[in-house]
This record gives C-alpha cells, structure tokens and sequence, in this order.
C-alpha cells in the first residue's frame, strides 16, 4: 500500500541579526541635515556605511551649511532643498531621491523649529505661532513619513527616527506649544510603529537639553544651570543625539514604537 508523502511542518527560524548591524548599501535620509543634530547624525550614519542624504531649507545660511556637510561627506552623498512645512517639496524630494538612489531604508526626522515664550505669558503664545510650531515640528514629521513610507516599506528594512524631547512628558521647554508638538511626536511613533510593521520600524530619540543654537538666546549660564541640576553633570553634545540615531539603526533592531531617552539623567 502506497503512502502519500506528509507536507514539512517544520517552522525555521529566521536568522538572529548580528550586532552592529552594517549600514553598507543603505541609504538614509537626513531632514534637516543642516543643523547640528542632524549634521552629527549624517557623519555618524556614513561613518556606518550608509549613503546619506541630507535636506535644508532655501537659505544662504543652511545651503552654505548643508554644502560643507556633504563636502566633508564626499562622493556619493548628496543634499536637497526641501521644507517639511510644504508638502509638495517633500514630495519632488522623494521623487529625486528615487531617481538617484532608486531606494530609501533610513529615514531621519531632524528639522525642527521654535521660539521661546514663557509658560505663565498665554498672550504672548499667539494663534500664528502656535500654527507655526505645530506645523513644522508635527505635521511636518507625518508629513515627510507619510511621503516615504511607500519607499521605507519597499525596503523591507526600513527604520524611521524622529527627534522628540523630554519636554513631551516634563512640560517644560521653550513653549507650551512646542512641549505639545514633541508630545504628539511620541504618540504618531507609536502609532505609526504598529501600522507600518513590519517593513518599517519606528523610533524617536527624546533628548533633554542640548548644546546647539536651536533655541535662541540660552547662553552659557543657563547651560552651566542645567548641567549642575543633571544627574550627569553635564548637557548633551550633539553627537550624543547623533549615537542614539544610529544606534536605533545599528543596534536596536527588535525594537519599535519606543521613546529613546538622552538627557543625562535629566528627567529623573
């Protein structure tokens, strides 16, 4: 009597990732690559491997800048003008990003913008400006999410990392509504974590104060401030941010949908 061969059951595991994971052959884009996060970060990320791509918007200032980042950089790396806060350039974005690099696995979420107004001053926290620092540092980030997401998810690989900040949980920052922007910030990287699984992992790296010119008129006294009120005694360098960055791309790769915290202790 014959016997019908029974179908392999046998479920094989896929392969343990080896750490750091190699960044060669990935590209990764930089939005806001001009600033000194994002700068630090794009040096950290071709240091890894990748081929970077940085953004910065149509200035003197930040085409000098962005220029002498990919300068250092060298061949193969590149930089556009883009504006988070206007969809259709991110969308001519992703279109030369294709025709250049034909692929996107590493997208970084680094432009950001705000102005200090003190917390008890509700009249000098305008509609205007309230518009403006939701809609750059929010809807800016789901917007340029929402542009590369076909591309990150036709990676297979791809990883997304948004800049957030303590203040989305302390509620203290420059403004109230830059606390709520970087609130919401960590609620679209949860909810984005589950949606665009598991092509695509979602990250946020929320530092505690940093020692760049992202916040206008904070000076060396109020740096000397914080660092002694720090469990670590000191502020966050950029590049501090910049090792979080990539280590959510080198190191955390079973990791989604989670704050990564960088303050030094701060929120403590």
């Amino acid at each position: 009597m014959s016997h019908l061969a029974q179908p392999d059951t046998t479920i094989v595991a896929p392969p343990r990732a080896r750490y750091p994971r190699s960044l060669k052959g990935k590209v990764a884009l930089v939005v806001g690559g001009a600033g000194a996060i994002g700068a630090a970060t794009s040096r950290m990320l071709a240091a890894a491997g990748a081929t970077i791509a940085v953004t910065h918007l149509d200035s003197e200032r930040d085409t000098q800048a962005a220029k002498a980042l990919i300068a250092e950089l060298g061949d193969g790396h590149a930089a556009f003008i883009a504006d988070v806060a206007d969809t259709p350039s991110l969308i001519a974005l992703r279109d030369a990003i294709q025709a250049r690099y034909g692929r996107l696995d590493i997208l970084v979420n680094a432009a950001g913008y705000t102005k200090p107004v003190p917390h008890a001053d509700l009249d000098a926290l305008t509609d205007e400006l309230i518009d403006r620092m939701l809609q750059v540092n929010w809807r800016g980030q789901f917007a340029t999410i929402r542009t590369f997401a076909p591309m990150l998810k036709a990676s297979g690989d791809g990883l997304v990392v948004s800049i957030s900040s303590i203040a989305a949980f302390t509620a203290v920052g420059s403004s109230i509504a830059y606390c709520a922007a970087k609130a919401g910030i960590d609620v679209m990287t949860k909810a984005l974590a589950r949606v665009l699984a598991p092509e695509v992992r979602v990250l946020a790296v929320s530092p505690g104060v940093v020692d760049t010119e992202f916040v206008p008129g904070r000076g060396a006294d109020f740096n000397d401030k914080v660092s002694a009120s720090t469990p670590l005694k000191r502020i966050g360098a950029a590049d501090d941010i910049a090792a979080a960055i990539t280590a959510c791309a080198t190191m955390l790769g079973y990791s989604t949908g989670h704050i990564v915290q960088v303050d030094g202790g701060r929120a403590l």
